[in-house]
Order: structure tokens, then C-alpha cells, then sequence
């Protein structure tokens, strides 16, 4: 089908996402959603591997939509519930699908962008990306995504994060565990110039192969500082 608020480039076995409305920070609307879920419909039913979900521009996803959060207010109850579990359709699809999916964090992953990101299997990030679910600040709570994030954070980091509305970093004193293992900088170097450029990758061994080389290069008291965290 195709495709406008976002691409998909298949290069069997591996299949990138990239949201595609750098104007809105690639907020998500519901078209957004259904285009999403339809292009994982396609990966599944492809050969691919593996996929990359990443952004456009400078920012990974600033979260929902301003305008679809000002239409809540003259929606109707039912048109309200409907909204809510298209949002749990995506988080769920995400969370549970069968092939090994990677969120290049590219900028800021906010609000709805966090739980995206932080939903797939692995979270790789730029330095500069902050993490945070900010939706308090405007008076709504991220009720859905909360629980995925309790069972990947644990009870007591998740109201941290939640009630706090703070942004945190991949790289700063209290990441978050989900992806801490996977925001050093040669990590990242990894994501950007392996699997983010349009090439041709023969196959999900060789990346591997290549992601095995990357983490050995990494200096043990940074990993050891990871492990500590996850025992938490």
C-alpha cells in the first residue's frame, strides 16, 4: 500500500521504517497508526528478518498529534474508546510481534515516541536522545503504554518516570534499563553506519557477527555499571 506518513525499505532480510513527518517532529496520528500497522502486517508476511523502526529529521517521535489531543475534547465517548485501543492495537502489535525489531532512536522520544521506542526489542540510541513520558504536563497519563513499561522497567523505576514526567538520557547517570546496554556511542556508531544507511545486507548473520565485534569494544566497567542496574 502506499505510504504518507512514513517509508518502508525492504532490502531482504532486513526492512526500515522511518517516520516520516519531520515537520511535526513525526508525531503520531491515526493514520499514522494504521500505516504503521499496516507496514508490520507486510514485513510479516515477507521474508524479512529483522526491522528498523527510526525518524525523519531531528527527532525520533515527539508523541501524539496536538491536533488529534485537541479533538479529544469534541469527540464522544465511544469515538474516545476508539481512539484508545487503536493506541493499544499499535503498542501491543509492537510489543509482541515475531520478528526482532530495533528502534533507532535518532532524537527525542517523547510521550507516545518513548513508548514506541522502548516497546521493540532492542533500543539503540544517539547520545543526544532523551527519553521521557512528558504527557502529564498537559494533563493526560500514559495509561496504556504503562503497562508494557512496568514489566520491562520494574514497579517502582515506571511511577518514577511517569509521575515525574522527567526526560532522561541514553547516556546519563539514571538511564533506563531497557536500553542502557544499547546507547554507548559505539553502539550507536553501529546503528548509524550499518544498518540506518540504504545498503544491501546479505544476511541478519553477518550484522550479527558485526554486533558481536562492536560490544567486545566496549570497556567492561561501562557493561558492569548496565548489569548492576538490571539486578536492581
Amino acid at each position: 500500500m502506499p505510504y504518507t506518513t512514513l517509508k518502508l525499505d525492504r532490502e531482504d532480510p532486513l526492512a526500515i521504517i522511518t517516520f516520516n513527518r519531520p515537520e511535526k517532529r513525526n508525531a503520531i496520528s491515526t493514520q499514522m497508526i494504521q500505516e504503521i500497522l499496516a507496514a508490520l502486517d507486510e514485513i510479516e508476511d515477507s521474508p524479512v528478518r529483522a526491522a528498523i523502526i527510526t525518524g525523519a529529521g531531528s527527532a525520533f517521535s515527539a508523541g501524539m498529534d496536538l491536533e488529534g489531543l485537541r479533538a479529544l475534547a469534541e469527540q464522544s465517548h465511544e469515538q474516545n474508546l476508539e481512539d484508545s485501543r487503536r493506541m493499544a492495537t499499535l503498542f501491543h502489535r509492537i510489543y509482541s510481534f515475531p520478528k526482532p525489531l530495533i528502534a533507532a532512536v535518532n532524537g527525542h522520544a517523547i510521550a507516545g515516541g518513548c513508548g514506541l521506542a522502548t516497546l521493540c526489542d532492542f533500543t539503540l540510541a544517539v547520545p543526544a536522545a532523551k527519553f521521557g513520558y512528558t504527557e502529564g504536563r498537559i494533563g493526560f497519563l500514559p495509561a496504556l503504554v504503562s503497562v508494557f513499561l512496568v514489566r520491562q522497567i520494574g514497579e517502582k523505576r515506571a511511577p518514577d518516570l511517569v509521575l515525574t514526567r522527567r526526560l532522561v538520557g541514553a547516556q546519563g547517570t539514571r538511564p533506563l534499563p531497557c536500553f542502557a546496554a544499547l546507547a554507548f556511542s559505539a553502539l550507536v556508531d553501529l546503528a548509524a553506519a550499518q544498518l540506518m544507511r540504504p545498503r544491501k545486507i546479505d544476511s541478519i548473520d553477518r550484522l550479527s557477527a558485526r554486533e558481536e565485534d562492536v560490544v567486545r569494544q566496549v570497556e567492561p566497567p561501562a557493561l558492569g555499571d548496565v548489569e548492576r542496574l538490571n539486578a536492581d
